[in-house]
């Protein structure tokens, strides 16, 4: 990717080498850590969404305080890694800005967090072992950038676009909180008559955000001329690596599309294409589609 000359976010967080106490707020029942690791194993194994997860588990909790949030720092200069995220997060920043200005709304930065192995959220306790997420009560971004090895290794999906591409797609469950898309699907998801169409509803959720991913590739490069050539097919790769059915298969040895929470392989490579070549968020409602 062509980020040089790109500048640097200021909504960078550096909690790296700090631990966190706590768990997961569940309402009125409280998770310790082996009630949350089991929940962690599960979801990392067979798809469920941790942004869903950890949305939708503090729902009805009051938000929990930060003890990081007085000691988080900005990231050393010297961290190419972190350089590499705060610049794809000012490129988020000033393409949304852009886009949110031309149907007459405001634009609300979220901030990106760096962890390592487990922090507090407003959302609750989150662990490196969710990979990265978005959690809505407090607009953050959370990231191990240790996910990105595993990216390349267990996913076989290496290169920086696929790196910038998760980035974008947890920046577009922000830009669904600000629509104020995901508070209705949270909504839904708890009138919802069965768990499989609660989980049909975080699927639509989920394609619409690799469908934003792709609408800031689009915009960013038409402005910025950010992408490689071939770096493209990077973030297929990894749409393709993260689909329900490859995780599932690759688990579990079977597959059981009643349980998806963030769609099939092709359904996220169409959606994120989608994105990609219109560069218009309209055509990212996956809630009236009749085919994902």
């Amino acid at each position: 990717m062509r980020l040089d000359d790109e500048r640097e976010s200021d909504n960078v967080e550096d909690r790296r080498g700090e631990s966190a106490g706590g768990g997961i707020n569940l309402g009125a029942g409280h998770f310790g850590i082996g009630g949350i690791v089991l929940a962690l194993v599960v979801s990392y194994f067979t798809g469920i969404s941790p942004s869903t997860l950890l949305n939708l588990a503090s729902e009805s909790g009051v938000p929990q305080s930060t003890s990081q949030s007085a000691s988080a720092h900005r990231p050393p200069a010297n961290d190419e890694m972190a350089t590499f995220v705060s610049k794809v997060l000012a490129d988020t920043e000033d393409t949304w800005q852009v886009i949110f200005r031309e149907t007459n709304h405001s634009y609300r930065d979220p901030k990106l967090v760096l962890f390592t192995g487990r922090t507090q959220t407003a959302c609750g306790a989150g662990q490196a072992a969710m990979g990265p997420f978005y959690c809505s009560l407090d607009e953050k971004v959370y990231i191990d950038l240790a996910f990105y090895q595993e990216l390349k290794t267990r996913f076989k999906a290496p290169g920086e676009f696929a790196e910038a591409y998760v980035i974008a797609h947890e920046v577009g469950h922000h830009v669904q909180k600000l629509l104020g898309i995901s508070d209705k699907v949270h909504a839904a998801q708890e009138r919802a008559g069965s768990k499989a169409q609660a989980n049909a509803l975080s699927v639509r959720l989920e394609l619409q955000a690799d469908c934003f991913a792709g609408v800031w590739g689009n915009r960013a490069d038409r402005m910025r001329h950010i992408i490689e050539p071939g770096e493209i097919d990077q973030a297929l790769n990894a749409a393709t690596a993260i689909g329900d059915d490859r995780l599932q298969q690759e688990a579990r040895g079977t597959v059981r599309p009643e349980t998806f929470t963030h769609g099939s392989s092709a359904q996220r490579v169409r959606w994120f294409k989608r994105g990609m070549e219109t560069g218009q968020p309209a055509q990212c409602n996956t809630f009236k589609a009749q085919s994902l």
